[in-house]
């Protein structure tokens, strides 16, 4: 067996390597070692042919090796083959030096080439050495720094995205902003639908929007922050960063999804605001059964490296039909331990009102961001009425009292909980 294209997990952890994991399936016949040598080599240095010019040396510095196959279920003998398909995990080990830091390069190295042309393949894990994390700073603030930052540290943080999606002018926004705030929200951000349009620009939105929240401070004393979204075309993201930061905005919303994480680190390292990672149009990286990459590693693992403080993600229970599996393990991703990665605070968005909060701290815990759109701003009593029975749902659970029976003494929790048919978790 050729020790250069073929290696063990134990050797290769030593070494500065990225470990691709990729499911795959093909027909019975087909030499799935062959097939995982051809993809190690095709994804580094070689293409489909035998090509001139590939020294021993080349093939030792930047070839990629295969580290594991896995058939699934496994299988021994091959008296126990009884279907025409065969299901594989596949692991290869990507030589750093071949992308270094540039995360475009590493996604292309690992879902480009063969990846993309020749074989179905889907990426469900990168494992990253210490060597190469410790080139990224990762979040900024972190969980802890985010709930400095927002002076709450006892329960989730609660988020607002103005709606309607789009359509108001920073004045129309800041009505319902005020409203918002009144309410007792913690955070207030675009959709993000509504970024550069000409007729509400960031930088205006940043004015009129802290003006609408200084004026209900005078009446709550407590200050909401706002995360403007500056998602644009490349030309423009840095430009948009410092008019926000010149008109005093808090915290900047990206879509990373659109833009890619290249961007994501690009603004993270060039800003002291915090950064809310959105997720919108991940889909298309991880819908597919055959190719793309896994959801945790998409909206996890990849944009809590590129430096997200706060990162939007999907629930099972919006109707989106998300598998819980991946919705938890996502939210591990962003939070358990990674290196010296400070953790990404997940912000949990669509399908979130107040019967949902108790299910919701249940199983992600009180470090998370509930993110209700509708729920707050279509309460039948108005923004400031569904902004408080948020908080009042929020509270209840915190205290540990029977649910039902404390929101029955709140008039606002209450009309939320008949209008969106609670029912106990």
């Amino acid at each position: 067996m050729d020790s250069l294209l073929y290696t063990l997990s134990e050797t290769v952890h030593k070494q500065n390597y990225v470990i691709a994991t990729y499911y795959t399936r093909l027909p019975r016949e087909v030499d799935i070692l062959k097939k995982a040598a051809t993809l190690a080599v095709g994804q580094t240095i070689g293409t489909w042919i035998p090509i001139p010019g590939i020294t021993e040396e080349i093939r030792e510095r930047y070839m990629g090796k295969v580290v594991n196959v896995f058939d699934v279920p496994s299988l021994e003998l091959a008296t126990q083959i009884t279907e025409d398909q065969r299901e594989y995990l596949i692991q290869i080990a990507y030589p750093s030096v071949n992308f270094g830091t540039d995360l475009p390069l590493l996604i292309t190295a690992l879902l480009g080439n063969d990846a993309s042309t020749s074989a179905q393949a889907k990426l469900l894990d990168i494992e990253f050495s210490e060597e190469f994390v410790r080139k990224f700073r990762g979040p900024q603030y972190g969980i802890k720094g985010i709930q400095n930052f927002a002076g709450i540290n006892d329960r989730p943080i609660l988020l607002n995205m103005i709606k309607p999606c789009t359509g108001l002018t920073p004045k129309e926004g800041a009505r319902i902003f005020y409203e918002t705030a009144l309410g007792g929200a913690d955070f207030i951000k675009d959709d993000e639908l509504f970024g550069n349009p000409v007729y509400s620009r960031p930088e205006e939105r940043v004015r009129a929007y802290r003006e609408a929240a200084e004026a209900a401070y005078e009446k709550t004393g407590e200050r909401v922050k706002y995360f403007v979204n500056i998602t644009s075309g490349a030309g423009e993201i840095i430009d948009n960063v410092k008019r926000a930061e010149e008109a005093g905005a808090d915290g900047l919303m990206i879509n990373f999804a659109a833009m890619g994480y290249s961007v994501l680190k690009y603004v993270a390292e060039h800003t002291a605001l915090p950064i809310l990672g959105h997720s919108a149009g991940t889909g298309m990286c991880f819908e597919g059964t055959m190719n793309g990459m896994a959801s945790p590693l998409a909206v996890g693992k990849l944009a809590r490296l590129a430096g997200a403080d706060i990162v939007m993600i999907n629930t099972p229970y919006g109707g989106y039909p998300l598998l819980h599996q991946k919705y938890m393990q996502t939210v591990a991703q962003l939070t358990l331990p990674f290196y010296d990665i400070k953790p990404s605070m997940p912000s949990i968005g669509g399908g979130v009102h107040p019967g949902m909060v108790e299910k919701y701290i249940r199983e992600v815990g009180k470090d998370v961001v509930l993110a209700a759109g509708g729920a707050v701003q279509g309460h039948p009593g108005g923004a400031a009425a569904g902004a408080r029975a948020m908080r009042q749902a929020i509270e209840i659970v915190m205290s540990g009292l029977p649910f039902e029976k404390a929101a029955a003494e709140k008039d606002e929790l209450r009309t939320a909980l008949t209008q969106w048919n609670y029912i106990k978790s």
